[in-house]
């Protein structure tokens, strides 16, 4: 019996398990895309790990729902800040080591983790769209009608084009709703589909938007379509540094799973 814990930020949800006795077959997809999988498992968009780490408070080992280990997930780790201090990991900060790099995170009065994501020192600004790195690889593209934008067709189709093989990208679709505040639908790689948010994402959008001044704040406002996320940074020469994505991450439920 496998003991579980799911964690959702914003609507991106996550099956949290603590493996600081290396008890969890890493190695089994097939497991980890069941635990994943809406239908016949927990359902989830993707899987994280906390591990012990002799140099920081833990690591975090993040699965996708299609059972591959990935890239960084910002509202996964921001989503493992809340499990390390529910498991009396961490009080209300901490420094933590990922996929990415090192990171720090600490947890408000109110329950806002805000966790600090790498520098970024690259834009690439075609006439169309933004790219970008903020842990993932982001496709940031401005749109009209969001509500009505195909986001499963058309960011399938960027995922998977020559531009971005073989790896492939994520791919936002954003719509200014006013100064310095932008609402985005994303198209996540791995999950294969659009999800309700994505913090990488977010953080992506708000730099963009920031480096083709369609912002002017280095504190941006981005609406999700499972709720509100916050993203401030500074920018020194040409690089956006203390970077930090804001919003909540909540416990949904704890079971054990018979696999």
């Amino acid at each position: 019996m496998l003991k579980f814990y799911k964690y959702q930020g914003t609507g991106n949800d996550f099956v949290m398990i603590d493996n600081r006795d290396s008890h969890f077959p890493k190695a089994n997809q097939e497991l980890i895309e069941l635990l994943c999988d809406r239908r016949f498992g927990i359902g989830a968009d993707g899987l994280i790990l906390l591990e012990n780490d002799r140099d920081f408070d833990f690591k975090m080992v993040y699965f996708n729902a299609d059972g591959k280990q990935s890239s960084m997930c910002g509202n996964g780790g921001r989503c493992i800040v809340a499990f390390a201090k529910d498991l009396g990991v961490i009080q209300n900060q901490c420094r933590f080591i990922a996929v990415d790099g090192e990171h720090t995170a600490k947890i408000s009065s109110e329950g806002l983790v805000s966790l600090q994501m790498i520098d970024v020192d690259k834009v690439h600004v075609e006439k169309k769209f933004s790219f970008l790195n903020t842990g993932s690889p982001h496709h940031v593209e401005v749109v009209r009608e969001l509500d009505r934008y195909g986001v499963f067709v058309k960011g399938k189709a960027i995922r998977e084009s020559e531009r971005y093989a073989p790896f492939g990208t994520n791919v936002n679709f954003v719509e200014q709703e006013g100064p310095n505040r932008f609402r985005i639908r994303t198209f996540e790689r791995g999950v294969e589909d659009e999800t309700l948010s994505c913090g990488t994402g977010a953080t992506a959008v708000a730099i963009a938007m920031y480096h083709q001044g369609k912002a002017d704040a280095n504190d941006i406002v981005i609406e999700v379509e499972g709720g509100e996320l916050s993203i401030s940074f500074d920018k020194r020469d040409n690089t956006y540094t203390n970077v930090y994505l804001t919003g909540p991450a909540e416990f949904v439920f704890q079971g054990t799973f018979n696999n």
